[in-house]
């Protein structure tokens, strides 16, 4: 497994290719990424390195985060996360943006989506409701009859129903990465999840592993 980063959504922008056609791009601030330990079979089933980024006062932090901190002499950070991965790097150096995804066309974005809060079955999946006529009442935006008279006599798990609605994690592929400033600013063609300030992981892509080694090979 490959190496990611993380960052922040900034927001959404334009940029016009050759041709003079736009193109919806979305803009991400990356973050300094500092590696403070490594995960490996013998103890946890799986080789990982656990990165933190964001640094921020003690008072910021609950008691176990701080206990965590001071007892393996780190600064305090805000956030903790990890990469599956095989590759030895060194504790306490910092991941680099163009490193990672130095000729990478293609990427997969994790974040949260926004929540929507409680929704209904027309919003929350698309439902074409009943007719909104004589007859039908105020109950055309209902989802109708949602579980058997007789033989199971219940509703059952995943049926689509009114609900929160939301605020989940999103993983979207194989969006085309346009470029990386030197400032950290990524450019990246299409919508990511969330809403701005909203923490995304950028991995090369998975499915489109094959396009980037081609790329990669090139770019030696």
């Amino acid at each position: 497994m490959s190496l990611g980063i993380f960052a922040e959504k900034v927001g959404m922008s334009q940029v016009f290719a050759e041709n003079g056609e736009s193109k919806p791009v979305t803009l991400l601030k990356v973050k300094d990424c500092t590696i403070i330990d490594r995960k490996t079979k013998d103890k946890h089933s799986y080789d990982a390195v656990v990165v933190a980024f964001d640094e921020v006062k003690e008072k910021k932090l609950n008691k176990p985060q701080v206990a965590y901190f001071k007892k393996n002499n780190l600064p305090f950070f805000k956030h903790i996360k990890e990469f599956k991965t095989e590759i030895n790097l060194e504790l306490g150096s910092k991941l680099v943006v163009k490193d990672i995804l130095a000729n990478t066309i293609y990427v997969d974005v994790t974040s949260t989506s926004k929540g929507k809060g409680f929704a209904g079955v027309i919003k929350r999946h698309g439902f074409s409701g009943l007719r909104a006529s004589h007859g039908v009442s105020i109950s055309h935006r209902s989802h109708g009859s949602t579980g058997n008279m007789r033989k199971q006599g219940k509703v059952f798990k995943g049926k689509k129903m009114a609900g929160h609605m939301g605020n989940t994690q999103v993983t979207v592929q194989n969006l085309r990465l346009i470029k990386i400033e030197d400032n950290g600013l990524i450019v990246i063609e299409g919508a990511v999840p969330g809403c701005a300030g909203t923490l995304v992981k950028i991995k090369p892509s998975i499915k489109k592993a094959k396009a980037n080694a081609i790329k990669q090979n090139e770019g030696k």
